[in-house]
């Protein structure tokens, strides 16, 4: 009896141990990649928060970063439609936050196009969707008048969050180095 649960325990220890050099070795795969991108910060955060970072694969990856900028974009459009509607606001802010609204719905398509590109390996295509993406939210930003508008925090993390997006695609094809 005591052979038996002695070795229930050694079992156990080694199923942890295990465990935990898989998810060491997953941290280290998003410490590599994160190091290459523009905001390291953000990067291990955006990756480490999402359970499909537990395979490691630069493709996962690089759609859980894809998935995280759309849903920013996602959330500026949202944003920006209830802005659009308030009457207090002069027609030039309107107009640009009209203007604005159909960039985003254009970036919110580029980021589903880049993760096409990612499940048909065009990683040539993927570089161009992001970069349309970045142009897009440019854009948004110019159509709204003045330097400090509503948006412009979102705008930034919008573009960080592509930024990311862009360096960890430019690994792809690189699974086991980063």
């Amino acid at each position: 009896m005591e052979v038996t649960k002695l070795l229930s325990l050694f079992a156990i220890y080694f199923i942890l141990l295990h465990n935990q050099i898989a998810f060491a070795q997953v941290n280290d795969q998003i410490n590599k990649v994160c190091e290459k991108t523009p905001n390291k910060d953000l990067c291990i955060q955006v990756l480490a928060s999402d359970p499909l970072s537990e395979s490691g694969t630069m493709s996962d990856l690089a759609m859980i970063s894809l998935r995280v900028a759309a849903s920013n974009a996602t959330g500026i459009l949202t944003d920006v439609k209830l802005m659009i509607d308030d009457p207090d606001l002069e027609p030039e802010v309107q107009q640009g936050l009209s203007d604005c609204k159909e960039t985003l719905l254009d970036a919110e398509g580029q980021l589903e196009d880049s993760i096409a590109a990612i499940l048909s390996n065009a990683k040539n295509d993927i570089q161009l969707w992001l970069q349309a993406a970045l142009a897009a939210i440019d854009t948004c930003d110019a159509s709204i008048p003045g330097d400090d508008d509503i948006l412009s925090k979102r705008s930034v993390a919008f573009r960080e969050l592509c930024n990311i997006a862009v360096a960890i695609s430019k690994n792809l094809g690189n699974d086991d180095q980063a």
